[in-house]
């Protein structure tokens, strides 16, 4: 069967070509650049738990090194800390890092890679489809052809991919925009980021307000002020003084040594592309959606959008085709993209909209500063990873389901597990394989080689369980789980987000999940989706 062709190859591009690798799914990278990325301290990003985590596992190396794991978090309003946070390992903190770090690190696990092929210096300006495969044209000075089974538009907010195939775009242009500098100095807050809204030395317009500091490794800071509505030209003179006072405000009035890295203005746009699949063809990241005010970042959406798609796009190409299964990204990303964009638009003009009734409101303020820490951080409507209660492939009526801390269709907390081999492992080692993963909960496990456990009580009732799903399975025990008994039965899609859980052993209700969450029995002889050609 032919290759996936990935148009793109940002983070969400070669995450995705990384995810289909490690589920034997070949692919073809097209980009348009000479296949390295500019380094720019101006520009980072913020990884949550779970996307940090998915970095890690598909590169195979720890990213805290390239990165800063922040050791805190304050806000503050005038001259006043209105919020701390401590991390820790019951509250993790973000991961913030170098856009190009994160990068490098992925295309330096694509290059021993051998199911990948990047192609450089490949602009894409055709695209045609039909019932069998894709098959996509790039320009130079030879221009070729490729030909896929499936492609993914991963080539960002000017997607070439989206306006090949006449999908809208609608959305709000400059929602936000922040002056950025990245510089080498000292602050009286290491390695702790920090949210200053109405600082003292700034007194005067709607904007008069926010600044947000983001370490970075060896002593690097990111500092963002966010510009009042319009298209100002940031200067070099104005951005040195917002530096210079800010850095004199934040340490008693005089204003320490630092040198300028990089400088830069980013622009907030609010975004969502009408449809994400269109036949054989599936937008992903900045391609299909632009977000990210109040702290929200659109590259952890990005990456859940890969990983979303990239078991769907594996369990098709070796199986054949699950209309129900591709359908289910559009339907489940999009779904929850739309649902941040609606919060951060109902909440901004609270926000930015000036004082108003807020001035007579005790504790309005610190309710604001509030949600704004929510989206920084990765929390609350603004932030939190989305859940799929909703999906289409969400099973119905299962008469052993049981309440467990993890709501159906939300991400899974990674715990320890005892693997089919005997080995301890996380969770979330397991995820991406393209396999479901039960996993049983079985107290006292923990403390004995798996020899003398695996062949007694229920478990090879539910090995066998396990092996007739209709759905490749890895049998997983784990001594608890956040809510659950002891024997409860969680069923977890190769993504992480839990299907159901069920009281004991009971085959027939785990068959009738697993079928749903793959979408149901392969469609033999399917064509490729009544979306298919659409506009």
């Amino acid at each position: 069967m032919d290759p996936v062709i990935i148009v793109g190859a940002g983070p969400v591009g070669l995450t995705l070509a990384l995810a289909l690798a490690r589920q034997e799914v070949p692919s073809v990278v097209l980009d348009e650049g000479p296949g390295k990325d500019e380094p720019r301290l101006a520009r980072t990003v913020v990884l949550r738990e779970d996307t940090a985590a998915l970095m890690e596992r598909l590169t195979g190396t720890s990213l805290a090194g390239a990165g800063v794991h922040w050791a805190g978090w304050r806000s503050m309003r005038r001259k006043q800390v209105t919020q701390e946070i401590d991390f820790d390992d019951a509250d993790p903190a973000p991961l913030h890092l170098a856009q190009h770090v994160l990068t490098d690190a992925l295309r330096t696990a694509l290059a021993g890679e051998r199911l990948v092929r990047i192609a450089v210096d490949s602009r894409l300006d055709g695209v045609e489809q039909e019932a069998s495969g894709v098959t996509a044209h790039t320009r130079g000075p030879k221009g070729t052809w490729w030909r896929g089974s499936y492609l993914v538009g991963c080539d960002g907010p000017r997607s070439t991919v989206r306006k090949l195939l006449d999908i809208r775009f609608p959305g709000r242009t400059a929602v936000e925009r922040h002056a950025v500098a990245a510089l080498r100095t000292e602050l009286p807050w290491a390695d702790e980021a920090l949210l200053h809204r109405t600082p003292p030395w700034r007194t005067s317009g709607p904007s008069a307000g926010e600044i947000t500091g983001r370490p970075l490794p060896e002593d690097v800071w990111r500092l963002d002020w966010l510009l009042p509505p319009g298209k100002d030209l940031v200067t070099p003179e104005l951005l040195v003084a917002r530096i210079r006072e800010t850095l004199a405000g934040w340490n008693g009035g005089t204003a320490p040594a630092y040198e300028l890295l990089d400088t830069g203005v980013h622009t907030v746009h609010h975004r969502l592309a009408r449809r994400w699949r269109a036949g054989r063809v599936f937008l992903a990241g900045d391609a299909a959606h632009l977000l990210g005010a109040f702290g929200t970042q659109g590259l952890d959406e990005g990456l859940r959008d890969a990983d979303n798609l990239a078991w769907k796009l594996a369990l098709a190409w070796h199986h054949g085709p699950h209309e129900a299964l591709l359908d289910s990204y559009q339907t489940e990303r999009r779904a929850v993209v739309a649902a941040r964009l609606r919060a951060a638009d109902q909440i901004l003009p609270t926000l930015r909209g000036g004082p108003g009734i807020r001035a007579y409101v005790p504790g309005a303020a610190r309710g604001h500063g509030a949600l704004l820490t929510d989206g920084h951080l990765g929390r609350g409507l603004l932030g939190a990873p989305g859940t799929y209660a909703a999906s289409p492939l969400a099973p119905r009526h299962l008469e052993a389901e049981v309440p467990v801390d993890t709501p159906p269709g939300a991400p899974v907390t990674d715990v320890r597990v005892t693997a089919e081999d005997g080995s301890f492992v996380r969770l979330r080692d397991r995820l991406g394989r393209g396999a479901l993963l039960v996993l049983l909960i079985a107290p006292g496990t923990g403390v004995w080689e798996r020899r003398h456990w695996v062949g007694a009580g229920i478990m090879p009732r539910l090995a066998a369980a396990v092996t007739a799903l209709p759905s490749p399975a890895e049998l997983l025990v784990a001594e608890s789980y956040p809510g659950a008994a002891a024997h409860t039965v969680l069923l977890i899609r190769p993504d992480g987000h839990l299907v159901t859980a069920l009281s004991g052993v009971r085959p027939a209700d785990l068959y009738a999940a697993a079928e749903a969450a793959v979408g149901g029995a392969v469609e033999a002889g399917a064509g490729t989706g009544a979306a298919a050609g659409a506009k």
